[in-house]
């Protein structure tokens, strides 16, 4: 998971600072039923990690307190975790604002996973914005990336959820990633693509289009290393920095939360272990229960190079393009 951190622990990436959290992004564990070359968890089906109930509540809690606006719902696949529903019921009851707004990052085929029945109109009785991996409009590509028949069950999913008002009434968003090291194209001429071949092909209507780059760790970071590509993939990162995408990067709002509760300033951080320091003094992790104490608006965020990432090109965010 660590294996490219030496390459990273020296960086000239811009000293940034957080502002005011609104968003709360959650790893609710590291199982999932794909395996995917681009993932940059490592979730697969053999992993067990997952948040337990005292944790969640700590999530809770913390979101009422701190007055968070997005509950950002990732993994692996989230739905996997036997607290889900119950924490999605919760978050869309609690709040000040009539229920914090929920998203759920959707592999789309967890929808037919054994013992995730109703899941699709669980997901939609409560309201909660889906975000699904579609990481092309092409089977040969999405089954290459994310495994065999994978593409048919993510087309029969998306169909689902229309049904359902996702694409219309409901938020659903579609996630592209490049198929290896380069950026990803321009998000809105992309989106036109994904509008006319999912419609005409499958009459499938999404809200919009999220263009994501693959960040330089984990399983992709260690593919990149065995083809002898990571440096040159760098190299391209830091070539098309752009110092604007800097002021809307994500970790500037967000806190990320991994499966004990210890908090990162972003997803990627907590995947290489670069935990979120209090005032940039580094004195140790810090805990969902120590956050409740705390408070992190002008906070230092911990950067490295793979934060190039985010602000290459058009910029790259869990809320897609920046630019």
């Amino acid at each position: 998971m660590h294996a490219t951190l030496p390459l990273l622990r020296q960086t000239d990436f811009p000293a940034i600072r957080r502002r005011a959290v609104d968003t709360l992004q959650v790893n609710l564990g590291y199982t999932c039923n794909q395996s995917c070359v681009h993932c940059h968890v490592n979730a697969g089906p053999n992993r067990t990690e997952q948040m337990d109930r005292a944790t969640i509540d700590l999530v809770l809690d913390v979101a009422t307190a701190k007055d968070i606006r997005t509950l950002d719902l990732t993994g692996g696949a989230p739905e996997l975790n036997p607290h889900f529903r119950d924490l999605v019921r919760e978050a869309r009851s609690s709040g000040k604002r009539g229920g914090i707004h929920v998203i759920d990052r959707c592999n789309l085929t967890i929808l037919f996973e054994p013992g995730q029945e109703g899941l699709a109109e669980f997901l939609a009785q409560h309201e909660v914005e889906i975000v699904a991996s579609l990481p092309c409009y092409l089977e040969d590509n999405v089954d290459r990336q994310r495994g065999k028949g994978v593409f048919d069950k993510s087309i029969h999913a998306l169909q689902l959820l229309n049904s359902l008002g996702y694409g219309t009434r409901l938020p659903l968003s579609l996630v592209y990633n490049p198929q290896g090291p380069s950026l990803p194209p321009d998000q809105v001429k992309l989106e036109a693509d994904y509008r006319r071949m999912l419609g005409e092909r499958f009459g499938i209507e999404f809200t919009r289009l999220l263009a994501l780059a693959n960040m330089p760790i984990a399983r992709f970071g260690s593919t990149l290393i065995s083809k002898g590509q990571l440096r040159d993939y760098m190299t391209t990162l830091r070539q098309a920095h752009r110092p604007d995408n800097v002021e809307r990067v994500m970790c500037r709002s967000l806190v990320s939360v991994d499966w004990q509760g210890y908090l990162y300033d972003c997803d990627f951080n907590q995947m290489l272990g670069l935990h979120l320091h209090e005032g940039g003094r580094g004195h140790g992790r810090i805990h969902l229960e120590d956050w409740l104490e705390m408070d992190l608006a002008g906070n230092p965020i911990v950067v490295a190079d793979h934060c190039y990432g985010c602000t290459a090109g058009q910029g790259s965010s869990c809320g897609g393009a920046l630019a």
